[in-house]
């Protein structure tokens, strides 16, 4: 998305509110009109307060990378800060819960370890997923749970266990895998669970002592599951505004322009940016398979922010011959991060990944250090792939309406 320092005829025209514009939209290069930009930047820049930062926590990694392919930032007033939070499920996962399954995976022969592509070259202490199958582990990359669950069939005298991962947003695919697995009577399958809920890492974060944020853009994807509403305590609460976004440019300007507005209105509520997907009340047939199959876990440990109370989910007692945690000997290793590596830090927030000693000379997408550069959502992956333009403003001269 580029941007003239011109305003032409057709942005001159647009919506005074670009939220109209937005509601007619079907096109996905709707959503990338520099022209709109344009009007949003304005409208942002004429509601700031001049002698104010702005700190606001993008808590989505998606969010992360589109924010810096598209150039988001560069259409903002320098006073608005965008931050980086731990919503990135590859990268909160900490280094022993690898090591888990390798233990696993290398111990029994007969195992078929399953998992997701970004999952392949995450680092743990006994090296990656890659490095273990190079030692002769039977590991395949699969692109959903139900792939597993075929493969369970297809091999019925080998066991299959499929590395669940990620946050609200994929847990329903594992939960109706686990269903279609106990009504087809497959006996050879299992899910090592590791899918981590938003809500409590939001908390972490705000409780956290070395960061002060100012708002939120609300992850789009986790609340087309969870839905609105488990946001109202940060807005009611902490008195800060969230606004649930989309992923195309103009979905993050717009989200932006709606919590500038309630900053400089004194109001914080939670809003709806990405209504043409997000309900109010998320997805009840999602949510009901999650609560069929699942169950929170008492404590979970999340690289950067340490064990959090209840933020993460286990297989229920109604399907724990899938349990790969009662089926095995779980080892429960405990790593510490390398000392090189800061991505806590990164997932905190409170670092931004090009600050890390590492970026980019030791850790980088090819040889990486920490989780953050593994995957796609992660943000030392966004500022590695789009570094120039994460690390140098580009001026855009918007004229201001008068």
């Amino acid at each position: 998305m580029t941007a003239d320092d011109t305003e032409t005829p057709k942005a001159a025209a647009a919506s005074t509110e670009a939220s109209e514009a937005s509601r007619g939209m079907k096109y996905v290069d709707e959503y990338r009109d520099p022209e709109l930009a344009r009007h949003l930047s304005r409208r942002i820049a004429e509601r700031v307060d001049p002698g104010r930062h702005y700190k606001v926590m993008e808590v989505c990694g998606g969010h992360t990378h589109a924010i810096y392919r598209y150039g988001v930032q560069d259409y903002l007033p320098e006073s608005i800060e965008l931050v980086h939070g731990p919503g990135c499920p590859v990268c909160v996962i900490p280094m022993g819960r690898i090591d888990d399954a390798t233990v696993l995976a290398e111990a029994d022969p007969n195992m078929i370890l399953t998992c997701f592509g970004d999952l392949m070259r995450v680092p743990g202490g006994r090296g990656s997923f890659l490095d273990a199958r190079a030692r002769g582990a039977d590991i395949r990359v699969v692109y959903s749970p139900l792939d597993a669950l075929r493969l369970a069939v297809e091999n019925p005298d080998r066991h299959v266990m499929f590395y669940a991962i990620g946050f609200e947003t994929t847990a329903p695919s594992t939960a109706l895998t686990l269903q279609r697995a106990k009504a087809e009577g497959v006996t050879n399958f299992s899910v090592f669970c590791n899918h981590v809920t938003i809500i409590p890492a939001i908390k972490a974060i705000l409780d956290s002592p070395d960061l002060r944020l100012d708002a939120f853009i609300g992850p789009g994807h986790v609340s087309t599951v969870i839905g609105n509403r488990p946001y109202e305590w940060i807005a009611r609460e902490e008195g800060l505004p969230i606004v649930v976004a989309g992923f195309e440019p103009l979905d993050l300007l717009e989200s932006v322009a709606m919590i500038i507005d309630q900053l400089a209105d004194g109001r914080s509520v939670v809003e709806n940016q990405y209504a043409r997907v997000v309900r109010d009340e998320g997805n009840p047939v999602a949510l009901a398979a999650i609560a069929d199959t699942m169950t929170l876990r008492p404590w979970f440990e999340w690289r950067g922010l340490g064990s959090i109370n209840h933020s993460a989910l286990q297989v229920s007692a109604r399907y724990a011959d899938f349990d790969a945690e009662l089926r095995y000997d779980v080892p429960g290793v405990r790593v510490a991060d390398p000392k090189a590596c800061q991505c806590g830090e990164v997932l905190k927030g409170v670092l931004k990944p090009w600050e890390c000693k590492v970026f980019g000379t030791a850790c980088t997408p090819e040889t990486p250090i920490g989780t953050c550069m593994v995957s796609s959502e992660g943000a030392c992956a966004a500022y590695y792939n789009f570094g120039k333009a994460a690390r140098q403003r580009v001026e855009l001269k918007v004229k201001a309406t008068s």
